[in-house]
């Protein structure tokens, strides 16, 4: 089912919205900058942490005891992460012996989606018309249906219970003689379906508001590693939950991380940063802290091209009353905009990059020098190609 609305704008209307989104630009390009230099520090000294993690990291072979003289000392070890603690959801009275217990929950619910089409009018108005749709999935909250478009789908959101997702944690996880902190037991992966026997239906059925007619204990079903509740598990309907469990059971683990008495702390650098780092089954220290390099890049360019981008959107808002200005001649405002956005390309991009060799030359500037060095290098050398084929 669809909803259609239209909007129409004036051009003074457009234009004082567009100049009120200069300010939002501005804001826009100023915190993508501080993003930009704050990555270029973060990437530098994160880098700086694990180069000086590495140096001073002992490989230890044995960890069925307590070694005195490892305290205080970064090491990397392998071995089993194990424990024989008993996690318990107190709610649906689920039991298990594992590292961790998760609850995850689901609700089926209405989604408002849209699609816009925008036309321009001459004089500089605009139409805009909006469709909105409406189907029903499973999401990881509720959504508030009261703000929807259709009148006809206000309200229709309800759910039978509000659950949250929780993780229940072994308070005792062992890595040969030592005691594994969460920091570290929360990295380990392999999570497992729990195979629900039973759960605590009145527990459950106390926290329900179930339809008229229907008894709440009725209404929760026990399938697999979920608690579905609703009337029929093969044929959702609004309101409906399903709780998903599962548990991380015990696993050769390979870890680098400080001694401090018979557990672990992160190491902490000179710079300040700290590091530590587990992975799932048996890795060497070399292998280890290659992986953190390359975690460490791929998170620096994921951040470059976000703040890159988040500028270019903060020039699009800044450049925007020039198109609309123009868009008393459509197709004149259509070709302002386009260069528009081509110029918030170009300079988005350059001032990008300004920034982040403004970073370099303060965190990296032996590298940042080589950089400028090369490319004044390559502009004399363009400059002395172009003079001697303009005296040939």
């Amino acid at each position: 089912m669809a909803y259609t609305v239209t909007e129409n704008k004036g051009w003074f209307q457009r234009i004082s919205e567009s100049f009120a989104g200069v300010l939002t630009g501005i804001i826009l390009i100023c915190a993508a900058t501080y993003l930009l230099w704050w990555n270029e520090e973060r990437t530098f000294k994160t880098a700086g942490a694990i180069g000086e993690a590495e140096l001073v990291t002992r490989d230890v072979e044995d960890i069925s005891r307590i070694d005195p003289d490892l305290n205080g000392k970064v090491i990397h070890a392998m071995g089993l992460a194990d424990t024989k603690d008993k996690v318990r959801d107190t709610l649906f009275g689920v039991e298990t012996t594992a590292i961790n217990l998760k609850r995850k929950a689901e609700y089926y619910q209405y989604e408002e989606e849209s699609h816009s089409e925008t036309r321009k009018k001459l004089g500089g108005g605009e139409e805009t018309i909006t469709t909105y749709t409406y189907n029903a999935n499973w999401v990881d909250s509720p959504i508030d249906s009261n703000n929807f478009h259709d009148p006809s789908f206000r309200g229709r959101n309800i759910i039978l219970a509000k659950i949250d997702d929780e993780t229940f944690r072994a308070k005792n996880v062992t890595f040969g003689a030592y005691k594994l902190p969460d920091f570290l037991a929360d990295e380990i992966g392999g999570a497992l379906p729990v195979v629900l026997k039973d759960v605590d239906k009145a527990s459950v059925a106390s926290l329900m508001n179930a339809p008229q007619g229907y008894k709440a204990s009725e209404m929760i079903h026990v399938q697999g590693s979920t608690v579905y509740l609703g009337a029929n598990p093969g044929n959702p309907t609004i309101g409906d939950l399903r709780i998903t469990f599962t548990e991380t059971p015990p696993a050769n683990v390979s870890i680098i991380a400080q001694v401090t008495g018979n557990t672990f702390e992160p190491f902490t650098a000179s710079n300040g940063y700290k590091f530590s780092r587990l992975e799932d089954g048996n890795h060497s220290s070399a292998a280890m802290f290659e992986d953190a390099r390359k975690e460490n890049n791929i998170i620096a360019w994921v951040l470059r091209a976000v703040g890159a981008v988040l500028v270019m959107l903060g020039l699009g808002l800044v450049f925007k009353p020039l198109s609309v200005i123009a868009d008393v001649i459509p197709i004149l405002g259509t070709i302002i905009g386009a260069g528009a956005g081509v110029v918030a390309f170009l300079v988005g991009l350059s001032w990008s990059l300004v920034v982040i060799a403004a970073a370099w030359i303060r965190f990296r500037p032996l590298i940042a020098g080589g950089l400028i060095a090369a490319a004044l290098l390559l502009l004399y050398v363009s400059y002395m190609k172009g003079r001697k084929a303009a005296q040939a």
